[in-house]
């Protein structure tokens, strides 16, 4: 009880600092309900359970740690691809940098406009996969997030939808402070694919609720910027149904702070999650995944598939949680997460867990760590290849697994590439 109240007077004295932004009714009332779950939970501390590998403190203080800006000179993400772009600056939606918003097959909206409208579909979604996201764990951060997030996108695929989306995020100002909630539900049959780069604002705080109904397709490619200072705590929430497809991956380089959660129900039969991730980390760099998939309908298939490579002290985690549910047979469910570590000083911090109350399963879940293949090393470097470039061959082998997960091979490509470029920079 004492640690509980501890974690409340943080939450009130963070909270006397900051405001709910201005709505309609239904999205006034989501901000007061996600206000009071949070005034309840308290801010996340260290001690928690799901906390123990990362500290929350400078992802929760009033202040925000200055973040200068990291101009890359380089191409932005996904330029080659025909995609309909909505940029954010510093957590600010920017319409002169936006494309149109009208498109065949879907609509999209600003997060403030559709909240005040008195009826809206995103009444029923805003909040809601993140309330249920919240058992059996708590995660404070998100409830923060739904009530006072400032801006934000809702889309609703109707049809299969040719373009993808690409949710840019710039950052401008060093202390900038972004909150950003993001809407997405797919009618029944139809699909669509958000990309989304960028490093978005000295610190970030995201949440992005997905509804795939019944046959439809989800495709999510996120590439966390390269800012080296950027702190980020990121959540999806997915909520499946009958036959419909879930799939997400991230690349993450650099930045000091780096939180992602993906909470994902499976509850309709025959439905597909996939959620995948690589990240390579270097000095002051800390990268944690943390992933809980509930299967509750019969004949579902989930994946978890998360590589890191980490050098100069840098620290990586993973978190990864299989619920099966009573009545849940016939479920696929397999986790691995696995580290390469470039140095003695590195560390990766791993804990799969399983927890299955049906009978007629197959999940599995491992974890691995270890330094690079010196076998494999020697073998290239007797064929001529210079050093770095032979550690450079192999880290791109090493995540090539979690890479595969993304479904378009022209986003993989896009993806290898800009890997490629960003390790042989490094050389230099």
């Amino acid at each position: 009880m004492a640690a509980l109240a501890k974690k409340q007077e943080a939450a009130a004295a963070r909270l006397d600092a900051m405001s709910l932004p201005v709505g309609g009714q239904w999205a006034s009332e989501a901000r007061k309900t996600a206000l009071a779950r949070l005034a309840e939970m308290g801010l996340p501390d260290r001690r928690d359970e799901y906390w123990r590998y990362t500290r929350p403190d400078s992802l929760t203080q009033s202040e925000v740690p200055a973040a200068a800006v990291f101009e890359t000179g380089e191409a932005p993400l996904f330029d080659s691809f025909d995609r309909i772009k909505v940029v954010f600056v510093d957590g600010v939606f920017d319409a002169e940098q936006s494309d149109d918003l009208s498109a065949e097959g879907m609509t999209i909206e600003r997060l403030v406009d559709a909240a005040a409208k008195d009826i809206h579909w995103a009444k029923d979604l805003y909040g809601t996969l993140e309330t249920n996201g919240q058992t059996p764990v708590e995660r404070p951060l998100a409830a923060m997030n739904t009530a006072f997030a400032t801006d934000g996108v809702v889309i609703h695929a109707t049809s299969k939808v040719s373009k993808p989306v690409n949710l840019i995020y710039r950052h401008k100002a060093p202390t900038s402070d972004a909150i950003l909630h993001h809407l997405v539900k797919l009618d029944a049959g139809a699909e669509v694919t958000i990309l989304e780069n960028g490093p978005a604002a000295a610190r970030l705080n995201k949440v992005m609720e997905v509804d795939v109904a019944d046959g439809a397709t989800f495709h999510h490619v996120r590439a966390q910027g390269r800012d080296h200072e950027r702190r980020a705590v990121t959540h999806i929430f997915g909520r499946l149904a009958t036959e419909s497809v879930f799939k997400s991956f991230t690349l993450t380089v650099n930045g000091r702070l780096t939180r992602n959660e993906a909470v994902l129900e499976l509850t309709g039969d025959d439905a597909v999650a996939h959620v995948a991730g690589a990240c390579l980390g270097d000095g002051e760099f800390h990268h944690d995944d943390t992933v809980f998939v509930t299967h509750d309908a019969v004949n579902c298939e989930s994946r978890q598939v998360f590589k890191k490579v980490l050098r100069n002290g840098a620290i990586g985690t993973f978190q990864g949680k299989i619920l099966v549910q009573p009545g849940a047979q016939k479920t696929d469910g397999y986790q691995i997460s696995q580290s390469l570590l470039l140095d003695d000083d590195s560390q990766f911090l791993a804990k799969p867990e399983l927890e299955i109350y049906a009978d007629d399963v197959a999940c599995s879940h491992g974890s691995t760590s270890g330094a690079i293949d010196e076998d494999a090393l020697f073998y290239l470097r007797a064929r001529g290849v210079p050093k770095d470039i032979a550690t450079d061959l192999l880290v791109m082998s090493f995540v090539a697994e979690a890479i595969d997960e993304v479904e378009s091979e022209a986003l993989r490509d896009e993806l290898i590439a800009r890997l490629e470029g960003w390790l042989e920079r490094r050389r230099d």
